[in-house]
């Protein structure tokens, strides 16, 4: 009678990390199960704040406050087209009147601030039209 033939132990790969990892660590890793998953409300805030500027501004209430915020000549001459994005932008007459405009940029753009607040409006656009 033949001798039966001794079997090689099989290794598994796929567990041989996991083994060396429980030895190494002193004790089985924990599975993670919420690992990767977030909640769809931490996520709503941010998303509003950069494309819709949460605490957005209303176009109207600029078009309304320009001729007081930029004064009667500045106010005649431009005209508040949209506000998007933080960016406001003004139609302006002449091109004579953008390059001043653009001189006064600093100054128009704190006043604007200090009237709506610092993080509604970031720059001014001027626009011949």
């Amino acid at each position: 009678m033949a001798a039966p033939r001794k079997r090689k132990p099989t290794i598994r790969r796929e567990g041989i990390h996991e083994e060396l990892m429980s030895e190494w660590l002193g004790c089985d890793k924990p599975l993670k199960l919420d690992a990767n998953i977030s909640a769809a409300g931490e996520w709503i805030d941010e998303i509003l704040k950069k494309q819709f500027f949460a605490e957005s501004i209303n176009e109207e209430e600029v078009k309304t406050a320009w001729k007081e915020i930029a004064g009667d000549f500045i106010g005649n001459n431009t005209e508040p087209v949209s506000v998007k994005e933080g960016h406001l932008v003004l139609r302006v007459t002449q091109p004579a009147m953008r390059f001043h405009l653009e001189q006064m940029k600093p100054d128009l753009l704190r006043k604007i601030k200090e009237r709506f607040g610092n993080d509604k409006i970031k720059s001014i656009k001027f626009s011949l039209g």
